[in-house]
């Protein structure tokens, strides 16, 4: 909000300086945005008034003036369009300065002697109006520094209030706040009420109680819209930011700044038969002041006639049924609306007024009868007129009720670390408007003032207290409390440390959104039906992911399109599965890598990535659990049908993908080279075992390599897990150490050579041992798997 420091000293004069108030506002939570000055830097202007105006005899565009300054005449060369005999206004005498340091001096114009500038409000930097030289009030005295006359000493500030401060949206809000912080009075102005002087009426009804619980209406018969709004209410509007426009407009837009309280005023010849409060009916249309004709919505509350609609409740009034300079009598509304029945209606429409503002953030429900008096009172004292008796319809039941909150002392003293005196707490209290009282030993009763909504809570007012004392005054204290480290369980493998180890592997992580892509996650997770935002962002995150390679296969896309050809990323989050009528949200880990296996270097060119290189990765995340698992070949629409595996915990239990991504999706997604991509379940993987330490045997190992004969789609896990089966107690691993295929190995088989090794803590083994043990696995290999010793 924008208003006049002099404006609001004319409220509340404290002692302090411009600085010093505008450092207090904003410590208060009242932020200072801006300060402007109302006039730009200018010295030796003074009032002066146009004796004559003649025809320049050189120039059409220009006159020749005689202008006095009350002692003296001079002859000013002025070019002005309303430059006339008889005109107070601004001027400028040699010697004067004015804004961009611009100084007077005599000068020819057209051959003919000009002392001195005749100005417009423009060029002293008061306005952007240049259309002519400033008309000042013919009474203004002739030859008085115009600074001084207009109180041009004087600065806008500009206030930036958080939405739940709306009582601190006019002058009176803004002085009782600075009241309230220098512990001085409000110079309130004395409204009375006007007394009716004719009985014109108009009927009012309110058919949308709870939208609005209170209506005011008053007819003013026999206005004259040919007068002028007062010079000092102008100043004032234009000083708040608001341009001046008629009388009636013009007080509506006073009490709006002056007190908190939107008005508006209709033509009451356009009205028919009476006012009505009520939802507007589908599809209706009403054509606002600014001419845009709108449709209504059923949610919407409009302010109608008998006939139609002819505002846009606490928004914008009507262009039909508004003021014009044809009218004679108006009827002057003020109404409490609910801040809910207005919220997001303006928006709606592409509008954003300040009625709309303050309506949206809470009026004053009790504001309305001294508005409509303060209004009534000016425009009878500006426009003339007779004033009707004030109609009001209400619906008590819908109306706020003041808040009644109890305040502990003891809980006022731990938040903030001071215990306040109980008359210092009482004073601020009472200095905002409340109305303490005790309700018991250490505990205040508070009711709060109808213009505070932003205060329902014991934590309200303890800030409020906090905010008043002042921040900088309150001790800084370390918070004590007895704190106990939570134990970690052994058997659980922390987070930290899965990013860990693909961090040293290279990888770097990622955070991608939970929402996604509609027809994207269709194709990496086809078998599910993701769950639709209601309100999403955007189309293109639409649906709360499966998988989070949906997210991940876009980061890779977007690095690529950047140049960045080899990518390894992870991510940690939940994915959302919908199960029958749940949604059920796991937390998984998954990752993906692209481009060389080495990053570049002068030792020689690297290889591609392939299935094998993620593997390893993922194992040494597995190790980490102490557990075994195993991959088998297993489909997943998203991966390529001959490089896909699912990954298994010792009970056959799936907890994740590995493998390639499809060729389709790949093209789809314009990705350069293959990209491998796993996703495990983090409940499944972070359960470990706990570490037992075994020690290391003194006694030697012992290793046989043997070379088997197997069909191609037996894997090296079926191999292995029937050697540790056979191998006997002491046995202690198995590798594989070469494959071949080629001559000398029938078509459909490979050739597997496996290193196995024995190692016994307690004895060294014999060899008669080791070969019935060797023994026992090449029987067990053919029995089981059809793979023969090669020979």
């Amino acid at each position: 909000m924008k208003f006049s420091e002099q404006w609001l000293r004319e409220w509340v004069n404290p002692a302090i300086n411009s600085d010093e108030l505008m450092a207090q506002v904003t410590l208060a939570g009242l932020e200072v945005d801006d300060v402007i000055p109302v006039a730009g830097k200018f010295s030796g202007v003074v009032v002066g008034k146009i004796l004559t105006a003649e025809q320049h005899p050189n120039a059409d565009k220009l006159q020749v003036c005689q202008v006095t300054d009350g002692s003296e005449t001079f002859q000013v060369v002025c070019g002005a369009p309303n430059a006339r005999a008889g005109l107070v206004t601004a001027f400028a005498r040699i010697g004067a300065e004015l804004p961009g340091d611009f100084k007077i001096k005599k000068a020819k114009l057209r051959q003919v002697e000009s002392c001195g500038m005749l100005c417009s409000a423009q060029e002293l930097g008061i306005s952007e109006d240049h259309d002519g030289i400033m008309e000042l009030a013919e009474d203004a005295p002739i030859g008085a520094d115009l600074r001084e006359l207009l109180n041009l000493n004087d600065i806008t500030i500009d206030v930036d209030l958080t939405p739940n401060r709306s009582d601190c949206l006019s002058i009176r809000g803004l002085a009782r706040e600075v009241g309230v912080l220098n512990q001085c009075d409000v110079a309130e102005p004395v409204i009375e009420a006007v007394a009716a002087s004719c009985d014109a009426t108009f009927p009012v009804r309110i058919e949308a109680g709870a939208a609005c619980p209170r209506y005011l209406g008053r007819v003013i018969k026999g206005i004259n819209l040919g007068v002028a709004t007062p010079g000092w209410m102008v100043e004032k509007l234009r000083r708040s930011g608001i341009r001046s426009i008629d009388p009636v407009v013009d007080v509506t837009n006073f009490v709006l700044l002056e007190l908190g309280q939107p008005m508006h005023a209709f033509d009451l010849a356009q009205l028919e038969s009476s006012v009505v409060v009520r939802m507007a009916k589908a599809d209706e249309t009403l054509t606002l002041l600014d001419g845009s004709e709108i449709k209504l919505a059923a949610d919407e509350l409009v302010i109608a006639d008998e006939v139609k609609p002819v505002a846009l409740a606490g928004i914008m009034g009507g262009e039909h049924s508004g003021v014009n300079a044809d009218a004679r009598d108006i009827f002057l509304e003020c109404a409490f609306f609910s801040p809910l029945a207005i919220a997001g209606r303006a928006r709606r429409h592409g509008l954003h007024t300040d009625a709309s503002h303050r309506y949206e953030r809470g009026v004053d429900p009790e504001l309305q009868y001294l508005a409509v008096e303060r209004a009534t009172a000016l425009l009878v004292e500006i426009v003339g007129g007779e004033a009707g008796p004030v109609v009001v319809a209400e619906a008590p039941e819908h109306l706020p009720v003041r808040n009644v909150i109890r305040l502990r002392d003891e809980r006022l003293a731990m938040m903030l670390a001071i215990e306040l005196p109980e008359s210092e707490v009482e004073s601020i209290l009472r200095r905002l408007g409340m109305s303490p009282q005790r309700a018991e030993a250490g505990v205040w009763q508070v009711q709060v003032p109808s213009w505070r909504f932003d205060i329902s809570l014991e934590v309200d007012l303890i800030e409020e207290i906090a905010r008043i004392y002042g921040y900088n005054r309150l001790p800084s204290k370390q918070p004590a409390a007895a704190m106990e480290m939570p134990a970690l369980p052994e058997h659980k493998v922390q987070l930290g440390r899965l990013r860990q180890t693909l961090i040293s592997r290279g990888y770097q992580e990622a955070i991608t959104f939970s929402f996604t892509e509609p027809k994207l996650l269709a194709k990496f997770d086809p078998e599910r039906t993701p769950l639709a935002l209601a309100n999403p962002i955007s189309a293109d995150l639409a649906v709360m992911r499966t998988t989070l390679w949906a997210g991940l296969a876009k980061t890779v896309q977007y690095n690529q399109n950047r140049q960045q050809s080899r990518v390894r990323l992870f991510e940690t989050g939940l994915r959302f599965v919908p199960q029958g009528d749940e949604l059920v949200q796991e937390k998984v880990i998954a990752g993906v890598i692209c481009g060389e296996r080495m990053p570049e270097s002068w030792h020689g060119k690297s290889d591609p990535v392939d299935f094998f290189d993620l593997k390893g990765d993922v194992e040494a995340l597995l190790s980490l659990t102490g557990k075994q698992f195993s991959f088998e070949a297993d489909a997943n629409p998203a991966l390529h049908p001959g490089q896909s595996a699912s990954i298994r915990n010792e009970q056959g239990q799936i907890i994740g993908y590995i493998g390639r991504l499809h060729p389709t999706l790949r093209k789809e997604l314009d990705l350069n080279g293959d990209l491998f991509l796993f996703e495990i379940s983090l409940a499944l993987l972070q359960e470990g075992v706990v570490n037992s330490f075994t020690g290391v045997s003194k006694f030697p190992e012992v290793r046989r390599d043997i070379a088997v004969l197997a069909k191609d789609e037996v894997s090296f896990a079926d191999l292995q897990s029937v050697v540790r089966d056979a191998a006997g107690d002491s046995f202690k691993n198995v590798v594989i150490f070469d494959l071949y295929r080629g001559k000398g190995v029938p078509d459909g088989h490979k050739s597997v050579a496996l290193g196995l090794t024995w190692q016994d803590p307690s004895r060294t083994l014999t060899d008669d041992e080791i070969s019935a043990a060797v023994t026992k696995v090449i029987n067990d290999l053919e029995a089981k798997l059809g793979a023969a010793l090669r020979s």
